[in-house]
């Protein structure tokens, strides 16, 4: 039986969690999300050994403070939890954002390019539902591929340097339980960093019938953002890029926790999502399906 047929024969009330849990298996299984999840995986283990070989288990260390990925950097050879944080920092700017394009991209676009899409509007649940479980398929690989990379960096952390209390950068030490916990709260911080590219890739994903286009779209948009973000030229309007406030994560590893950048952040990428989400709905929507 196809997924569409299962997704239409299920009861109406839970049609839509049927399509949910359908869309994530099938994202899931898929040689492609789980090279992208095995690449991410990867990262925080290359970070760990060229740390390890660069100061030899316990070379000199960095002080702390700082902000971003250098600092952390800094504080690994100290304590291995680190690593969690130096792998989100190295990650946020292209890797992880990078995996959303190539998901939320494919969305919609390779179900029209796969002649699976008009198939799945044959359940009765209609349009906007569809919509929203593919966004919502995106938002939990978003979580996913975060927490994978931070599990792969707890544990790479754990088998190549100690482990222990946690010495925040305004300088105070928590115990190495409440570092656990502050670690999940930046996962968590990071995978919501994601929700405005995911919301411009499923965008982009009901303008073309092509997989592969809306991807290297979504992928192009990201790294074109990410350079006018650098650009000091652009003062005035880099605080409305997406990926401006990605790295506030940082003020969760301060006491007291600095929460104004980070509501900014979250702010952003409500605005994002449902600026691009409604775009998305309004295309989706009038759209003729042909495939």
């Amino acid at each position: 039986m196809s997924r569409a047929e299962a997704v239409s024969r299920t009861p109406r009330p839970l049609w839509s969690l049927g399509l949910l849990r359908s869309e994530i298996t099938m994202t899931f299984r898929r040689w492609r999300t789980l090279a992208l999840l095995a690449v991410l995986a990867g990262i925080p283990v290359l970070v760990g050994i060229a740390v390890r070989i660069e100061t030899g288990g316990g070379g000199p260390g960095g002080g702390g403070g700082g902000e971003g990925g250098p600092a952390f950097l800094s504080q690994v050879t100290h304590n291995g939890l680190f690593l969690v944080f130096a792998s989100l920092a190295v990650t946020l700017p292209f890797f992880l954002p990078m995996s959303v394009g190539v998901i939320a991209g494919d969305s919609l676009a390779g179900e029209a390019h796969g002649g699976t899409l008009r198939y799945l509007l044959v359940a009765p649940a209609g349009r906007t539902r569809l919509l929203l479980v593919k966004y919502a398929t995106t938002l939990t690989f978003c979580l996913v591929s975060t927490l994978i990379v931070a599990l792969s960096a707890l544990a790479t952390g754990a088998l190549l340097f100690p482990l222990g209390e946690v010495t925040l950068l305004s300088g105070t030490s928590v115990s190495f339980g409440e570092g656990l916990l502050r670690a999940l709260a930046i996962a968590v911080a990071v995978a919501v960093s994601l929700t405005g590219v995911a919301a411009i890739g499923l965008f982009v994903s009901t303008l073309t019938t092509s997989g592969i286009a809306a991807m290297a779209t979504t992928v192009g948009l990201l790294i074109t953002v990410q350079i006018l973000d650098a650009l000091p030229q652009l003062h005035a309007l880099r605080p409305y890029l997406f990926p401006h406030y990605w790295l506030s994560f940082a003020d969760l590893l301060r006491d007291p926790v600095y929460w104004d950048q980070l509501a900014k952040n979250l702010g952003l990428q409500a605005l994002y999502a449902v600026v691009f989400g409604s775009a998305a709905w309004a295309r989706f929507t009038t759209r003729d399906i042909t495939a």
